[in-house]
């Protein structure tokens, strides 16, 4: 049996039959309802697709009342615990785990096509000494259309393929270099003796020492880190990425509108946010003034809570754990403490749990972040590598769904109507 949704318009006495599949019903069906011939159908007002779903997807399953995250089936838990980055890629990508053989072939071209082309490197080096690394990630990956025009050709297989594997590679390539910039450093080149993660903390921290070896805890540590942040449904970059696809521009162009999307603070800055806070507070002894200040309105308690997660976000508990692994290498960050204070009280209070308010993914990665000694506007540049695949497979998803049409919205205008324009020199006078 079908399952519908009898509506009843009040202003003209007739009812509609609406499909339900899914748990949706189709926009264009609510277009059918209208008061009069004349007048346009009935539209969703709905800001920021709150409750609007703009796509069918296998990519990434998100269950926020239970505070579960899965690609493409495999909970988070498992992949975190028991794979590696560029498996979880391909499983992103290809939308099954690889075989042995087909695992060392992906590897294989990643690597290979982690060098860019010498003119990146001029086009890097014209910012300015302070540009901020997310700003140079995002003009260098929309550059690199220009370097692979074959790129727009996405209808392509094969060629969507190749773009894929050069974004993945190249993302650590650019990433490493805008750092290496804003410190004034030498670009350093990849090394292809190295794992993905490996390579990109070489091309960060390697100076004049002939081969650079990092704390394999460490490349385990950022390596679950990428895995944590691959993907994440429909999020704000997700839907540029998919939205600026939907125009059926070359990748390359699609990703950089997510990088875009990812810079700004409401997105990939809530780690740094949270950074600020715990300093701001101090000390341990600090804490019960500012839980009081939360409540009152006069602070707010930067990485709890989530606009899926009403739940503990599953992510938050992985890395609590890389935590122990990181700060066994580089001394314990003394934030931590407070923040584990924090997360004791806020789980503990009526307050907070009340309003379903748990630790989510930024509330311990940015005291990672910066164990390793990154800027905190390095910050939204790891997320953006961690979520290239995620943008990726969403990409390649859209442009092979033959429902998907070019992004464009309904608006409600509230502008003034049928004015009468009166030249300058009357209006002047």
């Amino acid at each position: 049996m079908t399952e519908s949704l009898t509506v009843r318009d009040n202003r003209t006495g007739q009812e509609y039959d609406v499909p339900i599949l899914d748990g949706t019903i189709k926009a264009a069906d609510l277009g059918k309802i209208k008061s009069s011939d004349d007048e346009p159908g009935l539209a969703v007002y709905d800001p920021g697709f709150v409750n609007t779903a703009s796509c069918r997807s296998s990519v990434t399953y998100i269950d926020g009342e239970k505070g579960i995250l899965e690609y493409r089936g495999y909970p988070i838990e498992q992949l975190a615990e028991k794979s590696s980055f560029l498996e979880v890629a391909y499983l992103l990508i290809h939308g099954a785990l690889p075989t042995k053989a087909e695992y060392e072939a992906w590897v294989h071209e990643i690597t290979f096509h982690t060098f860019v082309h010498e003119n990146v490197k001029s086009f890097m080096q014209g910012f300015r000494y302070d540009a901020h690394p997310m700003g140079m990630l995002m003009a260098s990956v929309g550059a690199l259309s220009t370097f692979y025009p074959d790129a727009r050709n996405i209808s392509d297989a094969e060629n969507r393929h190749i773009q894929i594997v050069r974004m993945i590679a190249k993302m650590p390539t650019l990433g490493a270099w805008s750092f290496r910039h804003a410190q004034g450093k030498p670009y350093v080149y990849p090394d292809n003796d190295l794992s993905y993660t490996a390579n990109f903390l070489s091309m960060l921290f390697k100076m004049s020492e002939s081969k650079f070896e990092a704390d394999e805890r460490l490349v385990k540590a950022l390596d679950v880190l990428f895995i944590l942040h691959a993907d994440h449904e429909q999020n704000c970059s997700t839907n540029a990425v998919r939205s600026v696809g939907s125009s059926q521009v070359d990748p390359y162009s699609a990703v950089a509108a997510g990088v875009g999307a990812l810079y700004g603070p409401l997105h990939g800055g809530a780690n740094e946010a949270v950074l600020r806070m715990l300093k701001r507070i101090g000390s341990k002894e600090n804490i019960p003034d500012f839980i009081q200040g939360v409540k009152d309105g006069n602070e707010r308690l930067m990485g709890f809570g989530h606009r899926v997660y009403k739940n503990y976000d599953p992510r938050a508990k992985i890395i609590k754990k890389a935590c122990d692994d990181v700060f066994e290498v580089t001394g314990v960050n003394p934030l931590l403490e407070i923040a584990q204070e924090l997360e004791k009280i806020a789980l503990e209070d009526e307050y907070f749990v009340k309003r379903k308010l748990y630790p989510n993914v930024d509330f311990y990665s940015g005291l990672i972040y910066e164990a390793f000694q990154f800027p905190p506007e390095m910050f939204t540049v790891l997320f953006a590598i961690g979520r290239t695949p995620g943008w990726l497979a969403q990409w390649s998803e859209l442009v092979q769904d033959k429902e998907q049409k070019i992004a464009r919205p309904k608006q409600i205008y509230t502008g003034d109507r049928g004015l009468d324009f009166v030249p300058a020199a009357q209006r002047w006078a």
